[in-house]
């Protein structure tokens, strides 16, 4: 049996890397995973992988940005599912430049696919979650908030600050109602990473210096099997917290 099993998680961004292997993570533990992203091959590969680890699943198409559809997603994955415990905020599009280089369209991207989602997402299963006794919310956040030089990193760090912000809000108001809300600031080999350091590997292994225990994680042995922890029963106390998963990289004071 699995530490999870009987739950039900919803995981934006699920369609590759970080988001994939959360929900790896998650169905090695017996959860149903409900597989939210934009497109539906790449959806449709992953509910196979959850498949093969003995957990169901179910792709949902969903542009998070466009904030009034989500209510209506997190209702149709309780129908499928029978209720909603654990909501991963993973998916992210916005910019990175020097901040008198971007345009307002493209520092507000960031807010509306980050924090103004999450919030939705997190409204929208809140119902559900209290509904069930409780519940657990992990929103992704980044080190890049407490880099030293935040150059180029400004829109990103903003907007994750604002969800990192909202992560503890959650947590104090939403406690009394059994839902925990934490946020995780990772680290991951992702496509996009992987090929960042492919294509500039003197860069790459510069970066990797960086980090203490001397690799970039795994996206789903460090950081999907690390959600699994936090959202699972033996870390039922956590809440309102920030936790790196960096490989000891970034200072979080």
């Amino acid at each position: 049996m699995g530490s999870l099993d009987g739950q039900v998680a919803i995981v934006t961004g699920a369609g590759q890397g970080v988001g994939q292997g959360i929900a790896l993570a998650l169905a090695s533990e017996g959860a149903s995973v409900a597989v939210i992203g934009r497109t539906m091959a790449k959806l449709e590969a992953t509910c196979e992988l959850v498949r093969e680890r003995g957990a169901a699943a179910e792709p949902f198409l969903c542009d998070v940005s466009d904030t009034d559809t989500i209510p209506s997603v997190v209702d149709q994955v309780a129908a499928r599912f029978g209720g909603v415990d654990i909501l991963v905020n993973n998916a992210y599009s916005g910019a990175y430049g020097p901040l008198l280089a971007m345009s307002d369209r493209a520092f507000q991207k960031g807010f509306r696919s980050g924090p103004f989602a999450a919030f939705a997402f997190m409204k929208a299963c809140h119902p559900h979650m209290k509904r069930r006794g409780g519940g657990s919310i992990v929103n992704l956040v980044t080190s890049a908030m407490v880099r030293w030089d935040p150059a180029t990193y400004g829109a990103y760090a903003a907007a994750k600050q604002a969800l990192r912000s909202l992560t503890r809000t959650a947590a104090a108001e939403w406690g009394p109602d059994g839902i925990r809300a934490n946020s995780i600031a990772p680290h991951a080999l992702s496509p996009g990473l992987k090929w960042w350091t492919e294509t500039n590997p003197e860069e790459a292994e510069e970066f990797r210096r960086t980090i203490p225990l001397g690799y970039i994680g795994d996206c789903e042995q460090d950081i999907g099997r690390a959600v699994v922890a936090i959202v699972g029963p033996g870390m039922r106390y956590l809440t309102g917290a920030t936790v790196p998963l960096d490989g000891g990289q970034a200072f979080f004071g």
